[in-house]
């Protein structure tokens, strides 16, 4: 089955290019340089282009490749000036911030104008859409207003001057903005392709229109592979050299590995024993990512709602263990939402994790100590969980080795898994049809109010259904009248931080995730981001 995944693929890589997204015609690719075209893996199916609905790693990896806002993100992880023409003009309070675009278009000829962006940011923000990602739009004026359907989204802070000119106006003063709208939900869309496609948009690659450095072409909405080409109408089109990248999903890393030792692909991730046989090789490298790997609970349902019983599952994950023998790529053991080396302390510059400790560690004795309190209030002597995760490989063998963990140091607790493909399982969560779940999740920008805002009870992202009027309240002071404290806003996020994962047990963080990966040498310029997309393709060449 190997061999014949490896034949399909390569035959797919000679299909002639189909037509390229939002009608215009992609590149002869007879026309490109051979040299500079690579395959590359993805570990899930992309489940949707709408930089407004994504809520998974895959489709913000792709969207990133294929768009861009007023920032873009440089070799070393840091903001730079993308649709922004140049640094903004900003009023002496700090809330006003005016932009001059770039004379640029989206791939189907139509001009890119500050019209797109309120569009596109209106779009996240609107209640009727269910973005996950409303909540991060709280930074604009009137934004959580409008988000709670008390405003009208014509009074949302973005405002189109004129055709070139964007206007965003703050609740309160950040000093992150750039790293900020460097994110996947800040990029802007074609409000007049967007409008004609309605509810389509985004379902496939015929029904997006780009304007980053590439173009997406070959994804029908449910299959699992799909091609970048060069995007020759991007503002900086002359700096990207990489004319056709080929990506092929792979839920066993066994599958990468041949199709990298075979050639076929330039590029894949490694996890379990992979990573650990190829640790030797000259084409292995490995990243620390902030991304993380987690445990959430259904709380609107009795059994996971109950936060003794969160606690005793908690307390009987050797995590430790876990990293070492399951991931084997690099991944550190996690007892805290925000990882480590992530945010510092304003004044001493202590690291977040570091100064916060440890939160719900291993410790068979007190994880039974709580499941005995939750057999009393719940009235039970067993249960019987199910645990959902994706069908990918290295989530099947988590969900696998949580089930042992359980079931050996909570005597009574039985634990069933249900994998389905990614897809499923983020309708799923959000429908809140499941009784804990393992996701993954990689914040947009560096600062822990990422993490520790998805857990704000209007949050779309916060599938967990956790409801703390003190949590709440905390996070909008962080917003508001923290934002120029920093050592009080510190202080409110290692607070609020405690208050999520000590007292009310709200997920299980198990570990800080890696990346490991295997490059073929010829490829130089990939860069693996720590955080946001996982990989950026902009930079990329082939030299042979």
């Amino acid at each position: 089955m190997k061999k014949a995944g490896a034949a399909i693929f390569l035959a797919m890589v000679m299909f002639t290019l189909a037509a390229c997204s939002g009608g215009k015609e992609s590149n002869d690719p007879s026309s490109t340089s051979s040299s500079q075209k690579m395959s590359a893996t993805a570990t899930g199916e992309l489940a949707t282009l709408d930089s407004a609905l994504y809520s998974d790693v895959t489709s913000s990896d792709a969207i990133g490749q294929i768009f861009e806002g007023l920032y873009r993100i440089d070799s070393e992880n840091n903001p730079e000036l993308g649709l922004a023409e140049s640094d903004p003009i900003v009023n002496d309070a700090g809330t006003v911030y005016t932009f001059k675009l770039r004379n640029t278009s989206w791939s189907n000829g139509d001009p890119l104008t500050a019209e797109d962006f309120v569009y596109a940011f209106q779009k996240v923000v609107d209640p009727e859409n269910g973005s996950p990602s409303s909540n991060q739009m709280d930074v604009f004026k009137n934004a959580a207003a409008i988000r709670n359907g008390e405003m009208d989204l014509n009074e949302l802070g973005v405002k189109a001057l004129d055709e070139k000119t964007l206007e965003l106006t703050l609740e309160n003063p950040i000093t992150y903005l750039p790293k900020l709208l460097t994110g996947t939900p800040f990029f802007p869309q074609n409000k007049a392709f967007a409008t004609e496609q309605g509810q389509k948009y985004g379902t496939n690659s015929d029904t997006i229109t780009s304007n980053g450095p590439f173009i997406i072409s070959k994804w029908n909405g449910t299959n699992l592979n799909w091609t970048f080409t060069k995007n020759p109408d991007y503002w900086d089109a002359k700096n990207v050299k990489m004319e056709q990248i080929d990506i092929e999903v792979i839920k066993e890393t066994s599958t990468g590995v041949n199709l990298f030792e075979n050639g076929d692909v330039q590029y894949t991730t490694l996890a379990n024993e992979y990573a650990k046989q190829y640790k030797d090789s000259a084409d292995y490298q490995t990243q620390l990512k902030f991304l993380y790997g987690y445990l959430s609970y259904n709380e609107k349902r009795e059994a996971t709602g109950n936060v003794h019983l969160r606690k005793a599952l908690s307390l009987a994950v050797d995590k430790e263990a876990f990293t070492k023998t399951i991931l084997n790529d690099g991944s550190e053991a996690l007892n805290g939402i925000i990882p480590a080396n992530y945010a510092n302390n304003p004044e001493t510059h202590e690291d977040f994790r570091t100064e916060n400790g440890d939160f719900l560690a291993y410790d068979v004795e007190a994880a039974q100590t709580e499941w005995k309190k939750a057999q009393e209030e719940l009235g039970i002597s067993e249960i019987d969980l199910e645990l959902l995760t994706s069908d990918t490989e290295a989530s099947k063998k988590t969900g696998e080795y949580l089930q042992a963990q359980f079931e050996q140091n909570l005597p009574g607790v039985s634990v069933h898994l249900r994998n389905v493909p990614l897809k499923n399982r983020l309708e799923l969560t959000n429908k809140g049809e499941f009784d804990m779940a393992f996701s993954t999740w990689t914040p947009d920008y560096e600062d822990p109010i990422n993490f520790l805002e998805i857990y704000q009870s209007t949050s779309g992202l916060n599938s967990s259904g956790y409801v703390s009027e003190a949590y709440d309240q905390g996070i909008e002071e962080i917003r508001s009248t923290l934002a120029l404290k920093p050592l009080d806003r510190w202080e409110k996020m290692l607070e609020l931080e405690q208050l999520l994962i000590e007292k009310d047990a709200v997920i299980t963080p198990i570990y800080q995730g890696a990346q490991a990966y295997l490059l073929a040498p010829e490829v130089k310029g990939l860069v693996i981001l720590p955080l946001g997309r996982t990989v950026s393709y902009r930079m990329a060449s082939i030299e042979d």
